[in-house]
């Protein structure tokens, strides 16, 4: 008597075969997805074509099975019928001594080409066809209504269709044409379905190629307007959906251009005046004598400025600055010359392809913001530039203290400011991080910290190129 613990044994084994089941599954539909098309253009495709595929095979298995089989088999039992008929009455009526009526009333009523020849053994066997059909069925019907040996020759390109058969006294020899035995035009059935299917085939694809070709378009236009770039020469074109997507993505377009003009004459207006407040302390200082506090008083008013211009270009965010192609090399000897002349040294590389379509002014302000915040918590720091096909990826590392883990990403929130990692003493907006994000993001790309071989910082910039 099985025991809880075979109950349970069983229970886990097919427990376990259904989990595998269930992995195996999982596995072959990852391949499927793998295997399939990413592209909206694809898999319309395969929408259009694979119910086409499935329905055009149904039919000619249906009509290879139902009507080119059966036919055959028909064909080849009546010419069978006859060729019996001609053997029974060679054997149970009386003839002429060369069997000339017989074949007379073969060749003149059944279509069929009748020999004797004299007795003697069939030929070998020759090869089997490889679509087999005819073979098959006329032997099948030679076997079961004659019964007797027999040879034939279903195979060449010729029209006749030769058969022998062993008699008591003599061996019959019999030629029928291949169309009588077998239903030779079913090939145009199949070259018309081919041919249809074809066509098809290249109207959907030309079809689809239009339908598709719009929304390729209304995606090249938002990436292009995601990386500041102008867009030349778009309007909605395609079908009503893809209209409607296209009108709805220049509207948006226009209201975000429309804010940011807004919001840069505004920012335009309020720097012209508190320029002009500062501007004024600069010259009202500049008439006291050089007194410790004039001095303080003059660092003050720098370092307002120096806040003023970052909230400026914070809020201003990318500028309306227009993409232009330049040499990587030359932006990043600028970046050197400029840590040169501010006392720092810097050491910078690039690998792979020169030239980058950017907006040079914007990503200067990027990369120079990321530099100095290298430069000044670390001795050094070294800048690292390569072009691959898709991407320019840049990289900057120093040997300073660090940020811990859980802030890479709360540093780059706009007014936020480390309290234990970075020195509190110098003075800072807690925007730099911000502003480099925003024109990194701004070009399409983005910026990541990790820690650095160096001991300190690094900082990764990516820009889809």
């Amino acid at each position: 008597m099985p025991t809880d613990n075979d109950n349970l044994s069983g229970i886990a084994k097919i427990l376990h075969f259904l989990l595998t089941i269930r992995q195996i599954w999982r596995q072959f539909a990852r391949f499927i997805a793998r295997m399939m098309p990413k592209g909206l253009y694809g898999r319309s495709l395969i929408i259009i074509v694979a119910p086409m595929v499935i329905l055009q095979s149904v039919l000619a298995f249906v009509f290879m099975e139902r009507h080119w089989q059966t036919v055959t088999n028909r064909l080849s039992e009546a010419v069978t019928r006859d060729i019996a008929a001609i053997i029974a009455v060679i054997e149970h009526y009386p003839q002429d001594q060369d069997h000339q009526t017989i074949i007379q009333i073969a060749k003149n009523q059944m279509d069929l080409n009748v020999a004797l020849l004299p007795a003697g053994p069939l030929p070998p066997p020759g090869p089997k066809p490889f679509f087999s059909l005819l073979d098959r069925a006329l032997s099948q019907k030679i076997t079961s209504q004659i019964g007797k040996p027999f040879w034939i020759d279903t195979v060449g390109r010729s029209n006749l269709v030769e058969v022998r058969i062993k008699l008591d006294t003599a061996t019959l020899r019999v030629f029928t044409r291949r169309n009588q035995t077998y239903a030779s035009n079913s090939h145009i059935f199949l070259i018309w379905m081919l041919g249809t299917s074809l066509v098809l085939l290249i109207v959907a694809i030309l079809f689809l190629r239009n339908q598709i070709r719009p929304i390729q378009r209304l995606a090249s236009a938002a990436e292009q307007f995601g990386k500041g770039q102008e867009i030349a020469n778009f309007r909605p074109t395609g079908a009503r959906e893809v209209r409607q997507a296209a009108h709805a993505f220049l509207e948006m377009k226009r209201r975000i251009e429309r804010q940011i003009e807004q919001r840069t004459t505004m920012l335009a207006g309020v720097s012209h005046d508190l320029r002009t407040v500062l501007t004024r302390f600069k010259l009202q200082l500049a008439l006291f004598e050089d007194e410790p506090e004039a001095r303080d008083m003059q660092r003050d008013v720098d370092e307002m400025q120096h806040m003023l211009e970052d909230y400026l270009a914070f809020a201003r965010g990318v500028s309306a600055e227009k993409s232009t192609t330049i040499a990587i090399p030359d932006l990043l000897a600028e970046l050197s010359n400029d840590a040169t002349r501010s006392g720092k040294e810097l050491d910078v590389s690039h690998i792979g392809q020169t030239d980058v379509a950017i907006r040079p002014q914007t990503m200067k302000r990027c990369l120079t913001n990321l530099i100095s915040n290298a430069l000044r918590y670390g001795n050094l720091v070294k800048v690292q530039s390569e072009q691959s096909t898709n991407w320019w990826t840049i990289t900057i590392d120093d040997d300073g203290p660090g940020i811990p883990q859980e802030e890479w990403e709360t540093v780059f929130k706009p007014f936020y400011r480390l309290d234990t990692a970075r020195n509190q003493d110098i003075s800072s907006t807690g925007l730099g991080l911000a502003i480099a994000r925003d024109i990194a993001r701004g070009h399409g790309g983005d910026i990541k910290l990790c820690d650095s071989p160096k001991g300190g910082l690094r900082a990764t910039l990516r820009i889809p190129v």
